[in-house]
């Protein structure tokens, strides 16, 4: 069976309502994109890149309705995202050559006047769609050169920073012991440890079935008060358990793979 394309994933920084207004509902009409969410926040905005991972940021440069403006936004994402390579189109009523500049030293890939006679966010759109592929497969690309060109302790550092931010996405909070141990299993099964689960053990100096009781109730704990939804967008394999909440070593597999493949680890 031939693999599904995944969706265009976008973030959208906008804060004219009816701009927004007709991106949501032309982004809604399209069966190869989705809409992340929506913000008129540029510090906001950074938080979402870091919650949605989105292939794509449509960014207003001067959120006058909002707060902070695009060149604020672009600042902290390379400060705190570097990691992360999401495509951004700035779209602005600027025309200064002295900002454009700026903005793609600041990593701004594409922009598009406000100005111009055919500006629409159907035309937006459609400029992202028809470069999907290469957003997708670009973004991949970077993140995997990124990865290779680190040292094995920079390497260990960004694999732990992206494990740690997978947690916070779903809300499982570092207070929870089972937590540390979860982040050391998924660290250990990306580097095709097979015992993860002893390993961790033997390291606490504790018996493994109190490490597995610990990971478990961590995992119990937030698909029993988190937002169902949430989880399901961003845990998207299948719960084997009849109680539908992944197992330890589904929730460890599940994580380890998808940072494998995002990173092609």
């Amino acid at each position: 069976m031939k693999k599904l394309d995944k969706p265009l994933k976008i973030l959208l920084v906008e804060d004219e309502p009816e701009e927004c207004e007709a991106f949501v509902q032309y982004i809604a009409s399209l069966g190869d994109v989705k809409l992340a969410d929506v913000t008129n926040d540029a510090e906001k905005a950074v938080k979402l890149v870091k919650y949605h991972l989105p292939d794509a940021v449509i960014l207003d440069l001067e959120l006058h309705k909002g707060s902070g403006n695009g060149i604020t936004f672009l600042n902290e994402l390379k400060q705190q995202c570097s990691h992360i390579f999401p495509f951004v189109l700035v779209t602005t009523n600027n025309i200064s050559s002295t900002v454009y500049e700026h903005i793609k030293t600041l990593g701004a890939d594409f922009t598009i006047s406000k100005a111009q006679s055919d500006y629409s966010a159907k035309m937006v759109v459609d400029f992202l769609v028809r470069m999907k592929g290469s957003i997708q497969k670009e973004r991949k690309a970077a993140q995997s050169n990124e990865v290779d060109s680190l040292s094995p302790h920079e390497k260990e550092k960004k694999l732990l920073l992206r494990i740690k931010n997978e947690m916070d996405i779903i809300g499982i909070s570092p207070k929870l012991i089972g937590r540390s141990h979860l982040i050391d299993a998924i660290m250990l099964t990306i580097n095709d440890c097979t015992s993860s689960v002893s390993e961790i053990a033997k390291k606490n100096n504790k018996n493994k079935n109190s490490v597995e009781k610990a990971m478990q109730t961590a995992i119990d704990k937030v698909w029993t008060h988190e937002d169902i939804e949430v989880l399901k967008t961003h845990y998207t394999t299948r719960i084997s358990s009849a109680k539908g909440v992944p197992t330890v070593t589904e929730f460890i597999y599940y994580y380890a793979d998808k940072i494998k493949t995002d990173l092609s680890c």
